[in-house]
């Protein structure tokens, strides 16, 4: 089983990265994207990679620290580009990511084509949140939007 695969088995963010550190060795935040009100993506950098295929997780996390995907890179993605990648249709998204090494979805994981929709649905009132790039919403003033 690749370690990919192992990680992805953790269905929390917290047992995921203590699993990494367990298996892998230290690693650093890069940082974290955050793509509507129910999803984010933790960026890691891994020291070394060890039985990795590359040095960069990215790690897609819906609103409750769920883990929906873990993705392995060898450098960190553009983040518009790996939203093109997940919703290739949507003309907001743009660029291409670099080879994905590795790629594991878990049971969290859903359609990202569907947070995306101008439909979506959004706990925010209408009047506290503003539509996001690429489709969605975060909260009025979100510095990670």
């Amino acid at each position: 089983m690749s370690v990919v695969k192992q990680l992805a088995q953790n269905l929390a963010l917290g047992d995921l990265l203590q699993d990494l550190h367990r298996i892998i060795g230290p690693s650093k935040p890069v940082v974290v994207w955050k793509q509507t009100c129910s999803h984010s993506d933790v960026v890691i950098r891994v020291s070394e990679k060890k039985t990795l295929p590359g040095h960069v997780l990215v790690i897609g996390i819906d609103c409750n620290g769920g883990v929906k995907e873990v993705l392995c890179f060898d450098e960190v993605p553009d983040r518009w580009a790996l939203w093109r990648w997940r919703c290739p249709a949507n003309p907001e998204f743009e660029g291409d990511i670099p080879p994905l090494l590795d790629y594991e979805k878990t049971q969290h994981w859903f359609d990202p084509n569907e947070i995306c929709d101008d439909n979506s649905y959004c706990e925010l009132r209408p009047e506290f949140r503003q539509r996001q790039r690429g489709g969605g919403f975060v909260p009025i003033g979100d510095p990670l939007a």
